[in-house]
C-alpha cells in the first residue's frame, strides 16, 4: 500500500503551519482533504484528528529543546482538550454532514474575522 502524495502534501502543509502558527489540523488539513483529496467532511475531520498527536509531538520536541514549552499551562490545555475532544468526537459521529459543513465553514469565517480585526 502506498501513501497518497496528496496526503503527504497536505500533511506537510499542515505541519508547517502548525509549527509556525499553532494551527494545522482543522483549519488547514480538513478543507484540503475535502476540496483537494476528495474526502467527505466527516471523514476529513476524523483523519485530521489522527494527525494531531504526531504534529504535537514534533512541535513539543522542537520547542521543548529550545526551552519554550510552558509545561503547566500546556498541561491545563491538555486536560481541557482531552475532555473537549471526547465531546467533539461524539458530536462528529452524530451530526448531519451538511450541518457539519455549515458549522465548520462558519467557524473558519469567524476565526478569519477575529484575526483580521486584531491584526
Amino acid at each position: 500500500m502506498r501513501l497518497d502524495p496528496k496526503l503527504l502534501a497536505i500533511g506537510l502543509g499542515g505541519g508547517v503551519l502548525s509549527g509556525l502558527l499553532g494551527v494545522g489540523g482543522g483549519i488547514v488539513m480538513v478543507p484540503l482533504l475535502v476540496l483537494w483529496a476528495g474526502y467527505a467532511q466527516r471523514e476529513a475531520h476524523a483523519v485530521s484528528l489522527g494527525a494531531i498527536i504526531p504534529i504535537s509531538l514534533a512541535g513539543i520536541a522542537t520547542y521543548g529543546v529550545a526551552g519554550e514549552v510552558r509545561w503547566w499551562q500546556a498541561l491545563g490545555l491538555a486536560v481541557g482538550s482531552v475532555v473537549g475532544a471526547r465531546i467533539g468526537a461524539g458530536l462528529l459521529a452524530r451530526i448531519d454532514e451538511r450541518l457539519l459543513k455549515v458549522v465548520f465553514g462558519t467557524f473558519l469565517v469567524g476565526v478569519a474575522a477575529l484575526v483580521a480585526a486584531r491584526g
